[in-house]
């Protein structure tokens, strides 16, 4: 067991959160949700499937994720399949069966055996070994059985078509499809149960992998390795020592920070001169890179992504930074320190934030403040009431040019609008001296000089850089990571009978120095994420 393994679970032991280690401290009022049945998202049903047939294998479409409070794997757990989306799978499955099975060499590869009847030893032993990365656990009996008889009954013209067909049912099979954690029955309590070893399996592997279990961590199920949080810890720091750890890690960035949005965004060159074409790409992989270097090689301060003055930039990006990039192309990206008096200093002021969070032609203060609200510090921001106008003061023909300050002040001034805007849009105007495409400006509308103060709960703030100042040891950053994380892990938000584990993360968070890491280590030992309850919760 290494160092770095005896500590955490020697720490996890004095947080009493290894069952009954603790003194029982979470058995008595950590109150757990039963597991949710979760579909695969396209991601997980992909990359499954690269592992099952290797990366050349067909893709065909899938049914569109969908992604309530920030994850696909909130989606995935809410929402139902439609007709559509089981024809999707129907010919996905297909396609990929005729590629394994139509190439002589890549089908004896694929089985590793020849059958010489239908139903026999070959095909017994393929449907075993298979079936189990397909469903992710050993087959019952009763499971090879079936499959084996389906493989005969359809054997037209041979025994080769036949264990063709059986694969391309195995891949549709809901055991595949979905994620089902029932737990084990026969070591329940009145409140909850364990989850099985394979069960603990997929959990750890779509979490640090985003895919299902390898061999090896399907061996550790079956020897009962997974069954005590010191095996889980040694898978675990397996999983992430390994590059698709990386993959996933950036998957949940990429979510919790909404990059996706910048699919499809575009700006007036004219207006805009320096979003260049491509640009977007560029802002996507200036986030990555920054995540990378944070979370996997230097495995800083997580929290740090909002206030850093370290990015990565191609040359398009220096361009509109403003800053100086030696060796940087339009393909080549270099690590550059942002000046230390510079108006830029972690992620939300880098364009990807900026322009994800404005209109084409005119900036968002509130779209801006928002994310800031509830992205980065989890604070609930209720939606407008119904029928109130959100659009901007116009400036009518004739009239003198405003500021998107004063085509605001309705929002401030009416009642149905002030509650709301006077907690959103004060941060939101800490970035008014970026404009619609990320580039800093110091004058609106030509001539109009910018006011970019605002506040932070009460805090006076002059501008963006302030407010990274203040993010930077704001206890509220780490416990929202912990909580995007939490969600994401679980598919679901948290109920309060959670609140125990998400304070006892939040504290071993801080403990690690906010190492990205360890908190994920600490998450797959606790019981949190090792248990499912027994009822609804209310």
């Amino acid at each position: 067991m290494t160092a770095l393994v005896a500590a955490a679970i020697s720490t996890l032991g004095c947080y009493g959160i290894l069952g009954d280690a603790g003194g029982g401290s979470t058995e008595q009022t950590l109150v757990l949700p039963p597991a949710a049945l979760t579909r695969l998202t396209a991601a997980q049903y992909r990359n499954s499937l690269v592992e099952l047939f290797g990366a050349a294998a067909p893709a065909g479409p899938l049914e569109d994720d969908t992604k309530p409070y920030l994850f696909y794997n909130i989606g995935a757990s809410t929402t139902t399949l439609s007709e559509v989306g089981v024809q999707l799978y129907e010919e996905s499955a297909d396609a990929l069966s005729r590629y394994a099975f139509a190439d002589p060499a890549r089908r004896a590869a694929f089985v590793g055996c020849a059958p010489a009847a239908p139903g026999d030893a070959c095909v017994e032993s393929f449907v075993r070994r298979f079936g189990r990365r397909v469903v992710r656990r050993a087959l019952t009996e009763e499971e090879v059985a079936r499959w084996v008889n389906v493989s005969k009954t359809l054997a037209d013209p041979d025994a080769w078509e036949g264990l063709r067909l059986a694969v391309s049912g195995l891949l549709q099979s809901p055991h595949f499809l979905y994620r089902a954690d029932l737990g084990t029955v026969e070591e329940a309590t009145a409140a909850r149960r364990p989850l099985t070893g394979y069960e603990m399996a997929s959990r750890l592997s779509f979490l640090l992998w985003n895919q299902g279990p390898d061999e090896a961590l399907l061996d550790a199920a079956e020897r009962g390795d997974l069954d005590t949080p010191e095996g889980i810890m040694m898978e675990a720091e397996r999983l992430l020592d390994d590059r698709r750890a990386r993959r996933a890690v950036q998957g949940f960035f990429r979510q919790y920070l909404d990059i996706g949005r910048l699919e499809g965004i575009t700006r007036n060159p004219a207006t805009y001169p320096l979003f260049a074409p491509g640009i977007t790409d560029a802002m996507r992989t200036e986030v990555e890179m920054l995540v990378e270097d944070l979370v996997f090689e230097q495995r800083a301060d997580a929290r740090s992504i909002f206030s850093t003055r370290t990015t990565y930039v191609n040359s398009d990006l220096a361009a509109l930074y403003g800053i100086d990039a030696p060796g940087a192309s339009k393909t080549t990206f270099v690590k550059v320190e942002l000046p230390a008096d510079g108006p830029r200093a972690g992620v939300l002021t880098f364009g990807a934030f900026l322009t994800m969070n404005a209109h084409e032609s005119f900036t968002s203060p509130t779209a801006r403040g928002k994310y800031v609200r509830e992205r980065v510090l989890c604070l609930d921001v209720p939606a407008p009431p119904p029928g109130v106008d959100t659009s901007l003061d116009p400036v009518m023909m004739g009239e003198p040019p405003k500021t998107v300050r004063e085509r605001m002040d309705l929002h401030r001034t009416n009642p149905s609008c002030a509650s709301c805007h006077t907690f959103i849009d004060p941060p939101g105007f800490l970035f008014e001296h970026f404009d619609s495409s990320g580039a800093y400006r110091t004058v609106q509308e030509g001539t109009l000089p910018i006011d970019s103060s605002g506040n932070l709960d009460g805090k006076p703030l002059a501008n963006a850089r302030e407010l990274a100042t203040v993010l930077e040891t704001d206890e509220r950053v780490g416990r929202c990571m912990v909580k995007q994380l939490y969600r994401h892990a679980q598919g679901r938000l948290e109920t309060k009978g959670e609140a125990l584990a998400l304070e006892v993360l939040a504290e071993r968070f801080t403990a690690a120095s906010f190492d990205f890491r360890s908190l994920l280590l600490e998450l797959v030992t606790h019981d949190a994420f090792r248990f499912v309850g027994m009822k609804e919760i209310p």
